[in-house]
């Protein structure tokens, strides 16, 4: 069974001047000549992704797309027409949005949040911006302290409402954010907090002392890089420390006392001293 939109498995059927004819079961699916590996024979297997090109014949491409169907991903409008725009989703042939679909004109150069889905209709990839009703929090797949993949949905009063592992979603705190953020970003963060109402609070990063080793290794090529002082210390402005080191002040304090405990550094009434290796 073919997965239009998706990863696909498949057999050489036969290797013609066009490229290799993948076994569908019918009479082979075309992977062009370009894109066929060096030294592909027939009977060999091939990972690759199956769409329709512009005749709407299925066609399989060794290139990797932004994204597949069920992805949420944030793509670039590279074209307009009276039925709907195109995005550029890193394939040859650019993926449809129709008018139906779209919440408000998209315009020329514009980069907007879409849904990859099957047309019912016509059995052909297409996106849309309607994305809200596939986002729910009543059967949660994932749990507290969980890593998952965000995705910046909007901004809201309280900080960014995210797109958790393109199921659920979740608010980010914008007194816990310390870096730019812009819709459609993705980002790594885990599950802090779910609520008897369902609704989920996230934080960006790993979490507890995995990030505190992360940022651990940082601090310590920092202090080589500059010949192993900082002038940074418990009392240092939170923004300061945020733009030197790109972390909250609360990770900083953690991870340098973790660093003092261990004595790879000592501290001192100015900054941070890199301890010798004995």
């Amino acid at each position: 069974m073919i997965q239009t939109g998706n990863y696909n498995r498949l057999t050489v059927q036969r290797i013609k001047d066009a490229g290799a004819f993948l076994d569908d079961g019918k009479e082979g699916i075309l992977l062009p000549k370009r894109f066929v590996p060096k030294g592909t024979k027939v009977g060999d297997e091939l990972t690759v992704f199956v769409y329709h090109d512009s005749e709407d014949r299925l066609i399989a491409t060794t290139q990797h797309p932004k994204a597949v169907v069920g992805d949420i991903a944030f793509l670039k409008v590279v074209g307009n027409s009276a039925h709907g725009a195109f995005l550029d989703w890193g394939l040859m042939k650019d993926l449809f949005v129709p008018k139906s679909k779209q919440i408000s004109p998209m315009r020329l150069g514009g980069e907007y949040l879409v849904h990859l889905y099957i047309d019912t209709q016509t059995g052909r990839i297409a996106a849309s911006q309607y994305i809200e009703h596939l986002l729910s929090n009543e059967e949660l797949t994932v749990k507290e302290k969980e890593e998952v993949e965000l995705i910046i949905y909007r901004e809201t009063e309280l900080g960014w409402a995210v797109i958790i592992n393109n199921k659920h979603s979740g608010l980010l705190y914008a007194n816990e954010v310390f870096q730019t953020l812009q819709v459609g970003d993705k980002m790594q963060g885990y599950i802090k907090q779910i609520r008897e109402d369902g609704k989920i609070d996230v934080a960006l990063g790993k979490l507890g002392y995995n990030k505190v080793e992360d940022e651990a290794t940082k601090i310590l090529r920092l202090l080589e890089e500059h010949n192993g002082y900082l002038p940074y210390h418990d009392k240092s402005e939170p923004e300061a420390i945020y733009n030197f080191f790109g972390m909250s002040k609360k990770v900083f304090k953690m991870t340098v006392g973790k660093l003092y405990k261990e004595r790879k550094i000592a501290l001192t009434k100015t900054g941070m001293q890199l301890m010798e290796k004995s």
